[in-house]
C-alpha cells in the first residue's frame, strides 16, 4: 500500500506542465486522496521530500543559467553596438585608434581602417568571419534568443518557488493528518480500556 500511495503522488504531480515541461505539484485538499492509512504516510511523506528536492535542483539550475544570461547578454549588447558602429564608417575615413582587451587586466592597442567584415566569436574556441550586416543579424538573433531564454528563466523560477511551496503545505498537511489519527487511535484504545475496566468492575450475579 505504502508504493501504491507514493506511485498516486507521482502521477498527479506528472499530470500537467509548465510551458517549459516543468510538472506542477499536487494539491492536496483531501489527505484521504494521497493516504488511506497511517502506514503510508511515511512513504508518501518522503515522496513529497523527494520532488521538493528535485524542485530545488532545478531552482539551483535556474539560478545559475540566470546568472550566465546576466554577464553574456550586456557582451552581445556591447558587440551590437560596435558592428553598428563599424557600419557607419565610409570607405574613406579614417583609421580609428582604440584599446582592446587581452586579458583582465592587460590592454592592447589597435588601429581599425574602415571594413566591411568582421570577425565574431561563436564559442569553443570558434572565430568567423561575417560580412557586417551579417554579423548584425546574427547578434541581432542571439540577442533576442537570450532576452527570450532569462525572461523564461525568471517565469520558471517563480514557477519552481511556487511549487515548493505548494508542496511544503502537504508535507504539513500530511503530517497533520497523522498527528490527529495518533490522537484518535489513543482515544479508542483508551476508550476501550476503560470499557474494559468498567466491565471488570461490575458485579458478579
Amino acid at each position: 500500500m505504502s508504493d501504491k500511495s507514493g506511485e498516486v503522488a507521482a502521477e498527479k504531480a506528472a499530470a500537467a506542465t509548465n510551458p517549459r515541461g516543468i510538472p506542477y505539484a499536487p494539491f492536496v485538499d483531501k489527505v484521504e486522496d494521497y493516504v488511506s492509512s497511517r502506514h503510508e504516510v511515511e512513504a508518501t511523506l518522503r515522496n513529497f521530500q523527494e520532488m521538493i528536492s528535485k524542485y530545488q535542483f532545478m531552482e539551483l539550475n535556474l539560478q545559475r543559467r540566470i546568472a550566465g544570461l546576466k554577464d553574456k547578454m550586456p557582451d552581445i549588447q556591447k558587440t551590437l553596438d560596435t558592428v553598428r558602429f563599424l557600419q557607419t564608417r565610409t570607405s574613406d575615413a579614417e583609421p580609428i585608434e582604440t584599446t582592446f582587451e587581452l586579458n583582465d587586466t592587460l590592454y592592447a592597442k589597435a588601429s581599425i581602417p574602415p571594413t566591411e567584415e568582421v570577425y565574431l566569436w561563436l564559442g569553443a574556441n570558434v572565430m568567423l568571419s561575417y560580412p557586417l550586416d551579417e554579423a548584425e543579424q546574427l547578434l541581432k538573433t542571439k540577442l533576442s534568443a537570450a532576452k527570450q531564454s532569462y525572461s523564461n528563466c525568471e517565469e520558471d523560477l517563480e514557477f519552481l518557488r511556487e511549487q515548493i511551496t505548494t508542496m511544503e503545505v502537504a508535507i504539513a498537511r500530511v503530517y497533520n493528518w497523522e498527528v490527529v489519527q495518533k490522537r484518535k487511535e489513543k482515544a479508542e484504545e483508551d476508550r476501550k480500556g476503560t470499557g474494559s475496566k468498567d466491565g471488570d468492575d461490575q458485579p458478579n450475579g
